[in-house]
């Protein structure tokens, strides 16, 4: 049966996918031969739909441009709700909220001026979407409630998944399991239909989760076998890390450890190859909690040692919950009655702060974890309150004499310490001084050393800026000198205007460049940093070689969103339009030119992508070289002159990296990265 859900899935993605493509293909051939009227944006919209659902976000991206352009001076308000709405859906798919937040705000706004209820709710099941990804599970859940009805109205099975989908997860975060389980039931019921099998899968998934927090275990086991059996180990490998330790933990609760072993076991391995930390922790949790009652004591330990670890680095309450109160059995197990009410005053002080805030849905104060097997009769280990009263009024007559004798040390250490505290305090104000002299001197032979960098680091770019300068002044010179001495045609002067402006441009971009840079580095060549948006760079930037790259027929792709660096603006600058101009420079005709950013760990990845000519790997390893390396581009160009060895130290003054990735005749991606805020690496 398994193989057989597999074999169905493989011919449905399969048959999916070629009615995608010839899908577009016919749309795109429509969409060349007609007029520019509301039917032609009709097509277009159809078209960026298409290429969504095969989530080829760029030429989306493209269509969009260009679609949003014609609607705009059509004044066609539906579809320019519809393309907002398009450009908003792939911006959630790149979680840049901010510019989806924004799209979304517009559609809505046109959909409600033009009364198109249907398209209000697509929106707000969106934004509600976007809402519980970002935590706001109450307003998440207005938005999606407001887009139910109408869903339901039209019998729509595709929105209907999604927006009982996002309810569900909605109900879920707020701690409301049976509205949680009731909504992921329709959602079950709606992928079927649909024959989507991811969305089965992770419901299914959901609903096993559910029935385990209500304790109706039995059912948590069948849905949890259901949703793993409908796994492909290839493509779910996440989810099967997920549902292995789940699924093992359920029959641990029943005692049927010759299920839940093996379970457990896989689990483990699984969650190792697939490095993921919370399934490794909750393997551990459970393999220690079923060695602690066949009395493997000592492996138990190990497991939880490893537990606690991997907890460090972990946010996951009720696991740690757990995990508190398997080591307070534990200890309790082997006598050590400190450890274990230490273990059960952290279980409490999670507990209570969890109730205080609310951040996560109420955990049982009971929490399933059974002691060691006894032979005759079998019983629980829990101990009573009596016990544990007991057990509690022992560690404090513990605790108190501790504290005295620790007192009677405390008073005989001070009167021994009095004698010598002159001594040790004239001792330290001497080690005091010491260290601050040296600490003094350290700045000053490490600031010395800063200087004189930054001086050659300047000297090196004045001596290449005005090279290039000469190189195109003096043939702007030799061009008017000719033109002066009556020395050439008509013709022969129509043929050397392109050189001429070509030379004038250069020479003025460096001018502009040194200008921007003198404006901020008066006295040194120290960064100033500053807040950047490198969406606002890039624009400015891409202004300036528009005529280059209309001149060899480039295609120009802005895929920059707004996005911050934490550096010196006229750094930032003369880096972007260098390695810009290097991208014209080597691209042919018909390349195509991208520029992106995203965030990476906290800081701005800057990408500036050219499909040319590539660069070869003997000379990836010297055009970072402060010796200087040049080569003429495609038409025979030369560069702005600045160097990509100047673009290198400017970019490790402002604490960021650059580096290239290229083949020869594929074309080159240069990297930027640099830190997003003041207090980044």
């Amino acid at each position: 049966m398994r193989q057989l859900v597999t074999l169905t899935a493989i011919l449905l993605t399969i048959y999916s996918g070629l009615s995608q493509t010839n899908e577009q293909d016919s749309l795109t051939i429509q969409l060349a031969f007609q007029e520019e009227n509301t039917d032609k944006v009709d097509t277009s919209i159809l078209l960026i739909k298409s290429l969504y659902d095969s989530e080829d976000y760029t030429k989306a991206l493209r269509y969009i441009q260009e679609s949003e352009e014609l609607s705009s001076k059509l004044l066609y308000s539906r579809g320019n709700a519809e393309i907002r709405y398009y450009k908003a859906l792939i911006y959630t798919q790149k979680e840049d909220y901010y510019n989806a937040l924004d799209n979304y705000t517009k559609s809505l706004s046109i959909f409600e001026q033009i009364k198109d209820s249907l398209g209000m709710a697509k929106v707000n099941n969106s934004l509600g979407l976007i809402e519980i990804k970002r935590g706001n599970y109450n307003r998440g859940l207005n938005y999606a409630l407001s887009a139910i009805t109408i869903f339901e109205r039209n019998n729509l099975s595709k929105e209907l998944s999604i927006a009982y989908t996002n309810l569900a997860e909605a109900y879920f975060q707020t701690g409301r399991y049976e509205e949680a389980l009731e909504y992921n039931t329709k959602a079950l019921d709606r992928y079927t239909a649909l024959n989507n099998l991811d969305g089965i899968k992770l419901t299914t998934k959901n609903i096993a989760e559910l029935y385990a927090l209500r304790k109706e275990h039995r059912k948590a086991i069948d849905f949890f076998e259901t949703a793993l059996g409908l796994l492909d180990e290839d493509q779910d490998e996440e989810l099967r890390g997920e549902i292995l330790p789940n699924l093992g933990e359920q029959y641990l609760l029943f005692r049927e450890f010759d299920k839940a072993t093996p379970y457990l076991l896989e689990g483990l391995q699984y969650n190792r190859r697939i490095n993921n930390q919370l399934g490794i922790f909750k393997s551990l949790n459970n393999l220690a909690n079923l060695n602690l009652q066949l009395r493997n004591t000592r492996l138990a330990e190990s497991q939880l040692n490893e537990a606690s670890f991997i907890a460090q680095n972990l946010t996951n309450n009720a696991e740690l919950l757990k995990h508190y109160s398997i080591r307070k059995a534990l200890d309790s197990t082997k006598g050590d009655f400190i450890k274990a009410f230490n273990w059960q005053r952290e279980y409490y002080e999670l507990k209570n702060r969890i109730d205080r805030e609310n951040l996560r849905p109420e955990v049982d104060d009971s929490p399933e974890v059974v002691g060691p097997i006894i032979e005759e009769p079998v019983k629980e280990s829990t101990a009573t309150e009596e016990e544990l009263a007991s057990e509690n009024k022992i560690l404090w007559y513990v605790i108190y004499g501790l504290g005295g004798l620790f007192l009677i040390s405390l008073i005989f250490s001070i009167s021994t310490l009095n004698k010598r505290g002159d001594l040790n305090r004239q001792i330290k104000f001497l080690m005091d001084k010491n260290k601050e002299y040296k600490v003094q001197n350290d700045e000053y032979v490490e600031r010395t050393a800063h200087l004189e960098e930054m001086n050659h680091v300047k000297d090196r770019l004045f001596s290449i800026v005005s090279h290039d300068l000469k190189d195109s002044i003096t043939s702007i010179k030799a061009f008017l000198d000719l033109l002066k001495e009556n020395s050439i045609s008509e013709r022969e002067f129509n043929e050397l205007i392109p050189e001429l402006s070509d030379n004038a441009d250069n020479a003025s971009a460096l001018l502009l460049n040194l200008l921007n840079w003198s404006k901020s580095q008066m006295q040194n060549l120290e960064p100033k940093p500053e807040m950047i948006n490198i969406q606002e760079v890039f624009q400015e930037k891409l202004q300036l070689i528009d005529k280059k790259v209309k001149k060899k027929r480039i295609v120009l792709l802005d895929e920059s969103i707004k996005g911050f660096v934490y550096a010196d603006r006229s750094m930032v600058e003369i880096v972007v339009q260098n390695l810009l101009a290097n991208a014209v420079k080597f691209s042919r005709v018909g390349d195509v030119i991208t520029v992106s950013n995203r965030d990476k760990n906290g800081n701005c990845l800057i990408c500036i992508e050219d499909t040319g000519v590539g660069i070869s790997e003997e000379n990836q390893k010297k055009i970072f070289g402060t010796g200087g390396f040049t080569t003429r581009g495609t038409h025979d160009e030369k560069g702005t002159g600045l160097g990509l060895s100047i673009c290198k130290q400017l970019i490790e003054m402002n604490k960021g990296r650059i580096w290239v990735d290229s083949e020869l005749g594929m074309g080159s991606k240069f990297f930027v990265e640099l830190p997003n805020s003041e207090g980044s690496p």
